[in-house]
């Protein structure tokens, strides 16, 4: 004990805080690894002893999962031991299989333990089930302050108004969206009778400095072609990439910049493929240039800058959302050239930061960024650390639900 009966530092237990996402289910994405990861090593940084929760399966999937080869045995497994080893996270990050009761990572005992101790749940899009996990005996629905984190705004909300499928609102105490303009006037997105607490993407600036000489003089992207099937609403398509992009085709052959994509698009989607090649959108392969967290730092932090391209989805409803993927780019002083999503509301843009609608508005910004690249590069790590550094972003979001 110290002075006063005061608990020495050496004597305390940080707050455990739990982040449950997607790193190692869909391996080979480094860019949604480090989505994730901006909240676990966001979180470390403010005091807590953070664990990261990934289920694999669900109890949707039983009869699959008992049929299956031992999680530790799974390419996502050997994929998500590599991150743990990465990133020090070795005894605060586990796999687990719902439907089986595997756990992968840590002993069983100790996350059960871990979870008893956590004062606030990160649950990206609801997708750790937090009830009826009965094989893994840990009671993650007892949590005090567990938070649906919506990173895809607009779609989960539609899944669960429009589509009556179930997505855990209930089961969360606060509800934390990326869409900034969700519950106003001019946004369509239902709010689901929800409370939407708004927040930009973190950063961890420290992770992510000022880079160095530019290695890909190209503007460069990473991203899905298209993730899952569009939904029509009150008249509005909330579609895919492949839905914008077809609609910005011309941009690349115009672009002062030539312009270097990492499309997943799958094979079979000729007709996509040569029209993108014809229109001078150099492909390529996102898992050889961004399959790991580190291949896609050193791709986003090498590049000359980035255009980015939204789910038309995030365009049409004029979400607000802002890509992490964006926010690394801004935290590496490579500037961002990037389909308008009603960001503009939000962020300051004009410099470091360009918003467009159309691919004239779009090449006008790049042809700006090219005319003092210098400036630009500058304005855009000065605008990640004014409203990007996860420090301030997560405090914010911690004050909110209570958790500060």
């Amino acid at each position: 004990m110290g002075r006063g009966g005061a608990v020495s530092i050496a004597a305390r237990r940080a707050p455990v805080a739990m982040v449950s996402g997607m790193v190692a289910a869909d391996h080979g994405q480094g860019g949604a690894s480090w989505a994730v990861l901006q909240y676990v090593l966001g979180l470390d940084r403010l005091g807590f002893e953070t664990v990261l929760v990934e289920p694999v399966a669900t109890a949707a999937t039983a009869a699959r999962a008992e049929g299956e080869a031992p999680l530790s045995t799974t390419p996502a497994a050997a994929y998500f031991d590599n991150v743990v080893r990465r990133f020090g996270l070795h005894g605060r990050a586990c796999l687990v299989r719902p439907a089986t009761g595997e756990v992968h990572g840590v002993d069983p005992d100790e996350l059960a333990a871990l979870v008893e101790r956590a004062t606030v749940l990160f649950n990206v899009s609801g997708m750790l089930p937090l009830h009826g996990l009965d094989r893994l005996g840990v009671g993650f629905g007892a949590i005090p302050v567990r938070v649906y984190l919506d990173l895809d705004p607009g779609f989960n909300q539609l899944w669960h108004e429009a589509c009556g499928i179930d997505m855990g609102f209930d089961a969360h105490t606060h509800h934390v969206t990326v869409g900034l303009s969700i519950g106003r006037d001019d946004c369509p997105i239902p709010t689901c009778g929800r409370d939407w607490i708004a927040t930009l993407p973190p950063v961890v600036l420290d992770c992510w400095p000022m880079a160095g000489p530019v290695t890909t003089d190209a503007l460069t992207t990473v991203g899905n072609w298209r993730s899952y099937g569009p939904i029509e609403h009150d008249g509005v398509h909330y579609g895919q990439k492949a839905h914008s992009v077809r609609g910005l085709l011309a941009l690349a052959e115009r672009s002062p910049k030539s312009v270097r994509a990492a499309f997943d698009v799958h094979p079979g989607e000729t007709a996509d493929h040569r029209a993108l090649t014809a229109h001078g959108w150099s492909l390529l392969d996102p898992k050889a240039v961004a399959g790991t967290p580190d291949d896609y730092h050193d791709f986003v932090s090498g590049s000359w800058g980035e255009v980015g391209i939204a789910k038309s989805g995030y365009v049409a409803s004029r979400s607000g959302w802002f890509s992490d993927r964006s926010a690394c780019y801004l935290a590496a002083g490579r500037p961002v050239v990037a389909q308008d999503t009603g960001f503009s509301d939000h962020l300051p843009t004009g410099a470091g930061l360009f918003g467009f609608d159309d691919v004239d508005q779009a090449v006008a910004a790049v042809a700006a960024v090219a005319s003092d690249y210098e400036h630009h590069r500058h304005a855009a790590r000065r605008l990640a650390e004014d409203h990007f550094d996860s420090d301030v972003v997560l405090g914010r979001v911690l004050c909110e639900v209570g958790a500060r």
